[in-house]
């Protein structure tokens, strides 16, 4: 289906804009509008920007007349619209849908710890001042949260998504934020069942249709090493 009168603002290697573009992948939206946005020129902040999100945030998203710029609210918004084409996010039945609900909401949790956590002490604290003792507390909190992960993906069994057999919106809002972990050279060996999630994942044509462009010029920061 084409998504004329659509328009996303998104920012490369962005978990947050990574989401709804995975989702608008998944449910077989083509033909919207879309500007990828550059952070380090803070076009962000911009004017054409900020008259559709006074935060100045990207995802900015616009459908018609609706506006919605909150990067969960955009993909619940999506399936919400269009629930019965491509594929299915949110289970109908709803003790599946319920465990769906959780795991989404549970992702803030390992976003948390290793983005606003470590990547954000690291990158806004000068190298002579950050505390190795602080980074190193920050570092096992993460790796604490990412085994809770590998829990839930052993209970489900070989081949499961994170909220059941099958694919749904916690796979969606989980991938993006692994992958910038694993970008930034996350040890995945010691998650096992992690790690074959994020293989299937990693290979699924939503993920790589939408893959951060700049990703494909070379390799990250060694930003979890030790995690």
């Amino acid at each position: 289906m084409a998504g004329e009168g659509m328009f996303l603002y998104w920012g490369s290697g962005s978990a947050p804009c990574w989401r709804p573009m995975i989702v608008l992948e998944e449910k077989g939206i083509k033909g919207y509008g879309s500007k990828m946005i550059s952070f380090s020129n803070k076009e962000h902040k911009g004017e054409e920007v900020m008259k559709l999100n006074p935060r100045g945030q990207v995802p900015t998203f616009r459908d018609g007349d609706v506006v919605v710029n909150e990067s969960n609210a955009i993909c619940d918004y999506l399936e919400f619209k269009y629930g019965e084409q491509g594929t299915r996010l949110l289970p109908t039945d709803p003790a599946k849908r319920a465990l769906v609900l959780q795991r989404m909401h549970e992702v803030q949790n390992l976003h948390k710890a290793l983005i606003e956590q470590i990547v954000y002490y690291i990158w806004r604290t000068k190298p002579e001042d950050i505390n190795q003792e602080t980074l190193a507390t920050k570092k096992k909190e993460a790796r604490e949260e990412l085994e809770r992960w590998e829990a839930y993906l052993k209970e489900q069994g070989d081949g499961s998504f994170v909220a059941g057999k099958e694919f749904s919106m916690a796979d969606v809002y989980l991938f993006p934020t692994l992958a910038f972990a694993v970008r930034g050279k996350l040890d995945m060996s010691k998650t096992p069942a992690l790690a074959a999630w994020y293989a299937t994942m990693e290979k699924r044509q939503s993920v790589q249709a939408t893959w951060p462009p700049h990703w494909k010029e070379g390799p990250g920061q060694d930003l979890f090493v030790g995690v």
